[in-house]
């Protein structure tokens, strides 16, 4: 509507078309006739036409100023006054949402914003809405009593479908016109508003509480849940369960309490609280609260605190957290597997470990936070200890007031110090297999050099032009036969002459030269205990054990420093003492080498028993030195251990085992006393081997001797030649062929041909074949060979039996 309303507006409005003020005829009327009146009776009385004409004139004059008082000084003005500038009203009435309108005491609209324009067309006053004869009622007694008492409201009229509430008041200077104000009622469902406030904020907040909220309707669906509810209900708050009937989630016992039916018999009872949405009908929509029934029984502040009481006193490494996965407690146990002290413990337990297990442990802590109480393992790798994967236990717990879940964590340094050293060993193992097989195959070729030097050396003397080069050869062969010895000494795979000894004899027959070895910036200390019992073992290869940890604590003191060997014996309980995992319980004599050297890093102390592996400088060290002192070591059934801290030296502890029995006469004695020196001889040989040169070396070396010597390439060709009737007084094999092995290729003539002697000749160690071949009279010959000592082992092997 306009804002300054036209004279037609106003008609339309109820207003006066005449914007002047116009005279009252009746009132008028009434004058003239009581003026009248007076002059009669004034002329009765006097008939003076004198006083009749003044008192005429009197009347008029008053009637005049009387009416200029009344009207206002000027037509002007007057019309000013009487014609109200609405634009400014109604204005104000549109900042309002609700409906507005003004009338006046006719019953007039005079004013009115668009949203009464809109709901209520035609421009009319109330009670004139166009509403049903009830609602106009309403409207006219509202009307009423606003213009008798100042104002009054009605709830609710109905109009096109639409609820109003109705407010009345008087208004105007003169309190001429009516003010009516009508608001529209928009209806919400309370079953809303409840699905609003459980998917919402606050429907969030209590579920972080562990209150679980779901709204049901009538017929008993569920139309809104928590994430709490869901998590309980289905195990996940990702699964829909709008729609599915409430009473399909839950169970209830014979004593009536109340259980989620996937918890089953493992659940804790939830207490429900019913809110009706409807207070007038119980069975209509409802808002359902449940927590765990523990949780109102228990003082849970109490419970958690002598549960804390309880968890610290455990040696196992325990930790609660909250819902939100925050530190509530831990326990000493707890931080000292993490290396830390329990109260500088970060806030939350994803800050302990690595970026990409963070994820994995904080939704972890949330789903057995927040649903059933169950409990599980997840592997984590810790910030500090990237490397190693341990096992992190957690279970939901319900009942001690904030805590929601119980975290653990073994003490499992001694596990993984295990774990260290097993797959250390496995390593090990596995190289020393790769050492041997190397080893194995370059002693054939070691064999075949020497063997061909030293028949080359039978043709030509001393002084030949050809003799030095030939012996430069031969020497060079025996250095990389040096070489392979300590590859099998690493992988144990070397032939040892083991002896009954005293240790402190073996140090005293290597300290002078131990002495030159080490230089004079390092001093050597000798020690031993008492009652050091007797040891079995090689002799040589025990003073080889001594010089390489020698050197090695020598290069580790550049600038000197002190080398300090010692032999104790060491009981059963004192080995128990130590707590050692690899070391067997029993009686051994400990030889110790320790140094006051830079030490060995951390990370490096695993490694270095290992083969080519060394921290010297470029071409100061082979990397075989360690490795041959454990194969040796363990060959000779003990074992090493290596202690070291930076610049604080390093310690070798080798413990060898007491031998109990007599002292046996050494059986090489007894050979030397007795060895022929003349080696020509007279027999059939065999020679079954796969290796050409090695089979040519050997057949040259023993036809010099006066031998008939007939060959084959492998196991199955030696038995064909016996099938043909082929007669050898020795066989001398190869371990190790193709298609059929040495000591199988034996088993299978002495069962058919009777006691045929036997040579075998490998790069392998002798007692580790000799458990393997499981044969009676059986000679041996580790390669690589010469052809006197090939010469030396079958001569022996034909004269023992003769």
């Amino acid at each position: 509507m306009n804002k300054i309303p036209s004279p037609t507006d106003f008609q339309m409005l109820g207003g006066d078309v005449d914007a002047y003020p116009r005279l009252d005829f009746q009132k008028l009327g009434v004058v003239v006739l009581a003026t009248i009146l007076s002059l009669t009776i004034v002329w009765f009385s006097t008939e003076n036409i004198i006083l009749l004409g003044s008192c005429a004139a009197t009347i008029i004059a008053t009637v005049g100023v009387i009416h200029f008082f009344r009207s206002g000084p000027s037509v002007d003005s007057a019309s000013e006054l009487s014609v109200p500038d609405w634009s400014i009203t109604h204005a104000a009435t549109q900042m309002s949402n609700a409906a507005i309108a003004i009338s006046d005491r006719a019953g007039r609209l005079v004013c009115a914003n668009d949203h009464y324009t809109i709901a209520f067309p035609g421009l009319k006053a109330p009670p004139d809405l166009g509403v049903d004869d009830a609602n106009r009622a309403l409207l006219v007694a509202a009307g009423r009593a606003a213009w008798r008492d100042g104002s009054t409201d009605i709830a609710t009229i109905v109009q096109d479908g639409r609820t109003f509430r109705v407010k009345v008041a008087r208004a105007g200077m003169a309190d001429e016109y009516l003010l009516w104000h009508l608001a529209a009622v928009e209806e919400i469902a309370i079953e809303h508003r409840a699905i609003e406030v459980i998917t919402g904020r606050i429907g969030r907040a209590m579920s972080s509480s562990g209150v679980m909220a779901v709204a049901v309707s009538a017929d008993g669906a569920v139309r809104a849940a928590n994430a709490a509810f869901a998590l309980r209900a289905t195990g996940t708050d990702m699964e829909p369960i709008l729609g599915q009937l409430f009473a399909d989630f839950v169970r209830m016992d014979e004593k009536g309490s109340v259980y989620f039916e996937r918890e089953g018999r493992r659940g804790l009872p939830i207490r429900l609280l019913h809110v009706p949405l409807n207070e007038e009908n119980a069975e209509s929509a409802a808002l359902l609260l449940a927590v765990d029934e523990e949780g109102v029984k228990v003082d849970r502040g109490l419970a958690l605190a002598h549960v804390e009481q309880l968890l610290s006193t455990l040696p196992l490494g325990l930790a609660l957290v909250d819902r939100d996965g925050r530190f509530l407690f831990a326990n000493d146990a707890f931080a000292r597997v993490l290396d830390v002290q329990a109260d500088k413990l970060p806030p939350y337990p994803g800050d302990l470990v690595i970026n990409e297990d963070k994820g994995a442990v904080l939704d972890s802590i949330r789903r057995y936070g927040s649903g059933a109480v169950t409990s599980g393992d997840i592997a984590i790798r810790l910030k500090e200890r990237p490397d190693e994967v341990i096992a992190l236990s957690i279970a939901g717990v319900r009942g001690l007031g904030e805590a929601a879940v119980l975290l653990g964590l073994k003490d499992n340094s001694e596990e993984i110090t295990l774990k260290r050293q097993v797959a250390q060993q496995t390593k090990m193992e596995s190289i020393g297999q790769l050492a041997g097989g190397v080893a194995h195959d370059f002693n054939n070729i070691l064999t075949a050099i020497i063997g061909y030097c030293d028949l080359m050396l039978l043709r030509h003397q001393p002084g030949d032009s050809d003799y030095d080069d030939i012996q430069q050869i031969k020497n060079n062969s025996n250095r990389a036969a040096s070489l392979t010895r300590q590859l099998l000494a690493f992988s144990r795979q070397q032939t040892l002459r083991p002896q009954i000894l005293q240790l402190a004899n073996v140090v005293a027959d290597v300290s002078s030269l131990l002495k030159r070895l080490l230089g004079e910036t390092v001093r050597l200390e000798v020690h031993h205990g008492r009652g050091v019992g007797a040891v079995r073992a090689d002799p040589g290869q025990l003073e080889q054990v001594i010089i390489n940890l020698g050197v090695n604590a020598r290069d580790a003191m550049p600038k000197g420093g002190v080398v300090h060997i010692s032999t104790v014996a060491v009981s059963q309980s004192e080995v128990a003492a130590m707590g050692r995992e690899f070391l067997p319980i029993g009686d051994y004599v400990q030889l110790s080498v320790e140094d006051s050297g830079v030490g060995i890093p951390k990370e490096n102390l695993s490694k270095i028993f290992e083969p080519f592996f060394t921290t010297k400088e470029m071409g100061k060290g082979t990397g075989l030195g360690l490795s041959t002192v454990y194969g040796i070591v363990k060959q000779s059934g003990g074992f090493i251990f290596a202690d070291s801290q930076l610049q604080n030296g390093t310690r070798f502890d080798i413990f060898l085992p007491v031998h109990r029995g007599e002292i046996p006469t050494p059986e090489v004695t007894r050979r030397e006393l007795f060895k022929p020196k003349d080696l020509w001889g007279s027999g059939r040989i065999l020679i079954v081997e796969d290796e050409d040169m090695v089979r040519a070396v050997a057949e040259r070396a023993l036809v010099r001797q006066g031998y008939v010597v007939e060959t084959a390439n492998d196991g199955e060709q030696a038995l064909e030649l016996f099938a043909d009737g082929k007669r050898y007084d020795l066989v001398v094999s190869d371990v190790v062929m193709p298609n059929l092995d040495g000591p199988s290729m034996a088993r299978r003539l002495r069962e058919s041909y009777g006691d045929i002697r036997l040579l075998f000749i490998s790069g392998y160690a002798e007692e580790q074949l000799r458990e393997t071949i499981s044969l009676d009279n059986v000679a041996f010959l580790a390669k690589p060979f010469s052809v006197q000592q090939i010469a030396e082992a079958v001569h022996d092997a034909l004269a023992k039996d003769d």
